[in-house]
């Protein structure tokens, strides 16, 4: 019996390990399945991501060219407007040199009338003063004439009247006191 108790031992244990055997080859396909569903699932999912990825950079793409195309028309309308404003800039430049031209004309002209006017009010002056001056000499020499008359006149009358002061007092003196 040792022999048949050893053989259903060997049994139980064939058996047991063919039972272990196959619950580890099922253990391992489960595990396969899982690995092949788990790789289909990354797979899958890489290929989702990659899709996805794909459709980013396609709208990144197509957000980068639009917004190059935006900048770029506010470039053109930027340099428009540049443009236009140093037209603008120029023109009002030009405008205000002409009026500045114009305004120094005017000015020029004025002084020189100023000037005109000036000189002829100073002759005119001159020409009053001269004549002033030439009355106040005849004035003065006028004058002079009137005072060597007016001392003559005088003296004329001094010695009239020192002569009949002299006749009175002769009179006097030659007449017989009573």
């Amino acid at each position: 019996m040792n022999e048949t108790a050893g053989t259903i031992a060997d049994q139980l244990d064939l058996r047991d390990m063919k039972k272990a055997m196959a619950a580890m080859r099922d253990r391992l396909e489960t595990l396969q399945g899982e690995h092949e569903a788990a790789i289909v699932r990354a797979v899958s999912d890489a290929g989702a991501e990659a899709a996805q990825l794909r459709a980013t950079v396609a709208a990144l793409r197509d957000e980068l060219e639009m917004e190059r195309a935006r900048r770029d028309d506010m470039v053109r309308n930027a340099i428009s407007e540049s443009a236009d404003e140093i037209r603008q800039l120029r023109a009002a430049a030009a405008a205000l040199r002409e009026q500045l031209e114009i305004e120094r004309s005017d000015r020029t002209q004025a002084v020189a009338a100023a000037v005109a006017h000036a000189q002829d009010e100073r002759a005119q002056l001159k020409a009053t003063i001269a004549g002033l001056r030439d009355n106040l000499e005849q004035m003065a020499a006028s004058a002079e004439a009137s005072l060597v008359s007016a001392r003559a006149n005088d003296r004329a009358e001094i010695s009239a009247l020192q002569a009949t002061v002299r006749q009175l007092r002769d009179q006097l003196e030659t007449r017989p006191t009573t």
